[in-house]
């Protein structure tokens, strides 16, 4: 087969790898063009490098181009990739680092509460660029699979002010899906189930282990039982208690989506763990692309060398864009959970929601499941969520600021924490850090920069209830050599 794969924001080197290893075990597809764009021509350089390694190395007739130039990469696409996150680490250090000022403690700051809102803010703009390339130079219909977050905003954005065909993609649900396996003892392929709600908020409302039904207790049990899941998820488990279902989010994302867990910065403690980043560590996701940037500039030829590889020693992995583009060229039909407008497959969430359900991709297309009813307690944290992401998408359609802090408001986190005057002010302080990325607020500016100056709410230089420092490429050479 022959067609062409754009990847936007391929700079994201290691996941672009990935992507792209996938796509190449397929047998059908080893002939593809692969088009990848960047702003960055560095990081973009860097990646073209690994992708053409790969390529040469196991003697493919694929074909590789790099350009900074969106629209040529985009002209002729079948199908395109999103990994782009506006603004970088400098933005997302404002995303973090300011709310820390009010209060706000966050561990990822990339969904929603106060980092991913902004973050969405950034995004949105951008993401409608994208489509209105596809619609203009891509093949007709072509499928926009979105891997950036703000996941739900991103993808809203696309499906409703977009214009373009699209599906948001995720890979919690298998990573939540693979911890149940574990605890229970089966292999992942003996796990059945039903995992659906929304992004970053999708709840396993039908557990089958060797096609016996597993009930909550049971879950719970194993869960507690368990020698390093027992401490490294212990909010999870606290909510699977309470609403009697497990979320795929990871601790530290669940924490801070949540208005119960973080808000009082002497009791998180109790409920996250530092072991790893995503176990709840304040800014722990920050520290981590941080690390890890500086690592691969660092050495970048060792690897570059770790592509020069037969893809045989690839493992396919469970993220979704190979398998879906796989099912629509081929007609396997693959199974797994897609981000999509709601419009009745969540009984119980609203219509206009973008839910991340289960689904079928053949030839026709994807098919999603309809007629699934969420239990009362998972519906009303989703619905809450969903209020937000709905205010803070047209904000950033719109560039109307008080809607953006009305959203920034009802945040879950955000309104445990902060009083409206604390919200105003965080607003405005994060709009004027990040201006040079929000050309739909530009005639605000001004404005709330005024504001900041006259501003009397009381802030804190704080770190943070868990903050771990940015380590050094040496010392995550160490780490590396040891756990080897």
């Amino acid at each position: 087969m022959s067609f062409k794969v754009a990847i936007i924001g391929a700079g994201s080197v290691g996941f672009t790898k990935t992507l792209v290893s996938d796509l190449l075990k397929v047998a059908e597809f080893q002939a593809i063009e692969i088009a990848l764009t960047d702003i960055n021509p560095h990081n973009l350089d860097m990646v073209r490098q690994i992708i053409e390694t790969i390529v040469a190395v196991n003697g493919l007739p694929a074909r590789v181009t790099a350009t900074t130039d969106r629209r040529e990469a985009l002209t002729g696409a079948r199908y395109i990739m999103s990994c782009v996150r506006v603004g970088g680490l400098e933005a997302f250090e404002t995303d973090i680092n300011i709310p820390l000022k009010y209060g706000v403690d966050q561990c990822v700051g990339d969904t929603i509460c106060a980092g991913g809102i902004m973050y969405g803010q950034r995004n949105i703009p951008v993401i409608l660029d994208f489509c209105k390339d596809i619609r203009e130079v891509a093949e007709p219909d072509a499928l926009f699979l979105n891997y950036a977050n703000p996941m739900v905003m991103n993808t809203w954005a696309a499906l409703e002010y977009g214009g373009v065909n699209t599906v948001g993609l995720c890979h919690g649900v298998q990573h939540g899906a693979h911890q149940i396996a574990q605890v229970l003892g089966v292999a992942d392929a003996d796990l059945d189930y039903i995992c659906s709600g929304i992004n970053h908020q999708t709840w396993y409302v039908d557990i089958r282990a060797k096609g016996r039904k597993v009930e909550a207790d049971e879950l719970v049990a194993a869960f507690e039982a368990h020698p390093v899941y027992s401490k490294q998820e212990k909010l999870r488990i606290d909510v699977l208690k309470r609403f009697g279902v497990y979320s795929t989010e990871s601790n530290g994302h669940l924490s801070e989506y949540l208005p119960w867990y973080r808000k009082r910065p002497e009791e998180t403690g109790k409920w996250i763990d530092t072991s790893e980043w995503i176990h709840g560590e304040t800014g722990g996701y920050l520290r981590y692309c941080t690390e890890r940037r500086n690592w691969f500039e660092t050495d970048f030829p060792k690897f570059l060398e770790q592509a020069n590889k037969p893809l045989f020693e690839h493992k396919r992995t469970s993220e979704h864009a190979s398998h879906i583009i796989e099912a629509l060229e081929t007609g396997r039909v693959y199974r797994g959970h897609f981000n999509v407008r709601n419009n009745g497959i969540v009984k119980n969430l609203p219509h206009d929601a973008i839910v991340e359900s289960p689904g079928f991709v053949d030839r026709f297309g994807i098919n999603m499941v309809e007629g699934i009813t969420l239990p009362l307690a998972c519906a009303a944290t989703c619905s809450a969520t969903i209020s937000v992401q709905r205010m803070a998408v047209e904000a950033a359609i719109s560039g109307d600021v008080d809607l953006l802090k009305q959203a920034m408001l009802h945040d879950p986190l955000v309104g445990a924490i902060c009083t409206p005057e604390e919200v105003w002010a965080m607003v405005d302080e994060m709009v004027v850090a990040q201006a040079q990325w929000l050309p739909q607020y530009a005639h605000a500016v001004d404005a709330a920069r005024a504001r900041v100056a006259k501003s009397e709410v009381k802030t804190r230089q704080w770190q943070g209830a868990a903050r771990k420092r940015v380590r050094s490429v040496e010392e995550l050479r160490e780490m590396a050599g040891a756990h080897k």
